[in-house]
């Protein structure tokens, strides 16, 4: 069977030049009906920016300055589409229609200069507050549109690797952050000290330990993060909550790499209940979270945690493990292997009970060359005072409930840092000190702006130019 083609004659003509002629355009009509940013601006109100920062301008002297609205609107521009540089922000402005038709400028207008938005992050909004504002009140346009609920929060955080030289550092001894939990702690230990009879501890201001590390000479702000499994060098760290229900971020605070993840949990967790009004009734942590002062300070606010399995530090080579021993609640001592109780001790400043054996028993014991190397032939246990509220804790994990909200931490904040790391360049610090960086995770609301626009604008009529 033969198939038959039929070639048609063309004309090869020879392009003439159409950039220079004259269109009667529209910008409006230039911008395709389904753009992201039609979305956002048929629901996203950023009116309320003007008003913040309105108390920052001089009202009648001066240079016309930028509209802030049009600042923010352009840094949420940079953050939307990844464009990390400022100066690439400003380039990719002058050649998007859809750019400049959010921002509300014509096809002639000129734009703005990069030092522009630098300098007023620098100098006119030089704390965090104007983009603690904004962030809350994307929040609050979020709640307004039944997108966020409260019942449950997950918390995570994740590293940023900071704009510094790994190889150029100092060292010094600096001390570490402090807990949230510290006075409940101390009341806590002198409250069981004397319901032992034992004295009050001698009155000391409880510090923070401190440690040699490396500070880094390009940005002394950034923490030196030496963690299993994570790299090894300057970051910062985004500590980030996010609503079980679409996966609103509703708070994002930044520290230095080597504050621990459950230094300022507690603090945020209260500020986002008081902020917004929330009503939480369980939370979603990660392993890193599971510490008897998380436990004690979820349940004094009557919030169900639901954290990870933190695996216990394994014993030296040869030595028996705490799990040998069992703890007896009506009598308040430790069982141990060959039959022995260790009794009651001391409590420590840090919370921990200690129950000790008789040396006397232990000398004829045949296991204690595996149970003790102490000189003395004591064997000592640790149990912390608030050990029982932490055990409560761990056991909503296995329940069916549990399962089911530790199961969606990854479709919840996991999720949302993968997109800030692939979509929004929220791998590395964009700015040099933990001012800039506090910025960086703040305006990430930018991702809060994209669900809110995904989630309501299918629903809402896009507003005309």
């Amino acid at each position: 069977m033969s198939r038959a083609f039929v070639i048609r004659l063309v004309m090869l003509r020879k392009p003439t030049a159409q950039q220079t002629e004259i269109e009667m355009v529209t910008l409006d009509g230039l911008v395709p009906p389904d753009h992201l940013l039609r979305k956002i601006d048929a629901v996203i109100d950023f009116s309320f920016i003007h008003d913040r920062v309105s108390g920052l301008y001089c009202p009648d002297n001066g240079r016309p300055a930028l509209d802030p609205v049009v600042m923010f609107k352009a840094l949420f521009i940079g953050y939307l589409f990844g464009i990390r540089s400022e100066r690439q922000l400003v380039r990719e402005i002058q050649v998007n229609v859809a750019y400049r038709w959010f921002l509300g400028l014509r096809l002639t207008d000129p734009v703005f200069d990069a030092s522009t938005l630098s300098q007023n992050r620098r100098r006119r909004y030089r704390d965090t507050s104007v983009a603690q504002d904004i962030f809350d009140h994307v929040v609050e346009q979020a709640i307004g549109h039944g997108l966020v609920d409260g019942t449950v929060l997950y918390t995570d955080s994740t590293h940023l690797k900071a704009n510094a030289n790994k190889n150029r550092y100092d060292k010094a001894v600096v001390a570490k952050s402090r807990a949230d939990y510290w006075d409940d702690l101390d009341r806590a230990v002198e409250a069981d000290r004397a319901t032992h009879g034992k004295k009050p501890l001698k009155p000391k201001d409880r510090q923070p330990p401190e440690k040699e590390t490396k500070i880094s000479r390009t940005d002394p702000e950034s923490g030196y993060m030496v963690r299993d499994g994570k790299p090894t060098g300057f970051f910062y760290l985004d500590h980030r909550t996010v609503d079980g229900r679409h996966g609103i971020i509703t708070d994002s605070f930044a520290t230095p790499a080597n504050v621990h993840d459950s230094i300022v949990y507690l603090g945020r967790l209260d500020r986002q209940r008081a902020r917004f009004a929330l009503d939480v009734k369980a939370v979603g942590l990660d392993a890193g979270y599971a510490t008897a002062g998380i436990a004690k300070g979820l349940e004094d606010r009557a919030i169900l945690g639901v954290t990870g399995y933190n695996r216990p530090t394994p014993p030296a080579p040869g030595m028996m493990p705490k799990s040998a021993f069992t703890y007896e609640p009506g009598t308040d001592t430790w069982s141990c292997p060959g039959g022995q109780a260790l009794a009651y001790a001391t409590t420590d400043r840090n919370g921990y009970r200690h129950y000790r054996s008789d040396p006397a028993l232990c000398f004829a014991c045949p296991l204690l060359a595996s149970c003790t190397r102490n000189p003395k032939a004591v064997r000592t246990i640790t149990r912390h005072l608030w050990a029982d509220i932490r055990e409560r804790t761990d056991a909503h994990r296995k329940t069916p409930w549990g399962k089911a909200i530790y199961k969606r931490r990854k479709e919840t904040v996991e999720r949302s840092f993968a997109d800030a790391k692939q979509l929004f360049g929220h791998r590395y610090a964009r700015f040099r000190g933990l001012l800039g960086v506090t910025w960086q995770c703040l305006l990430a609301a930018a991702q809060n702006i994209k669900k809110i626009a995904l989630a309501i604008a299918p629903k809402a009529a896009l507003r005309p130019a």
